[in-house]
């Protein structure tokens, strides 16, 4: 079964203020989440799919391969 986070441990997990996790949210920015019940919650792998992408997007912008 895949890990699911909570917004919160979104946060903790990549240091991310929570208030700006929020504003992305509402922005569809950020990495893919959606409600269960009244909690927003987000696959722990699109989480790390999220982080790659945008690390490999900073690192090309870097000339960086």
């Amino acid at each position: 079964m895949a890990n699911i986070l909570t917004l919160e441990e979104v946060a903790n997990k990549t240091r991310i203020p929570l208030a700006t996790l929020r504003y992305w949210r509402s922005t569809g920015t950020g990495p893919s989440t959606f409600r269960l019940g009244r909690r927003v919650m987000a696959y722990e792998s699109a989480v790390d799919s999220w982080i790659e992408a945008e690390a490999a997007k900073d690192l090309s912008r870097h000339g960086i391969p």
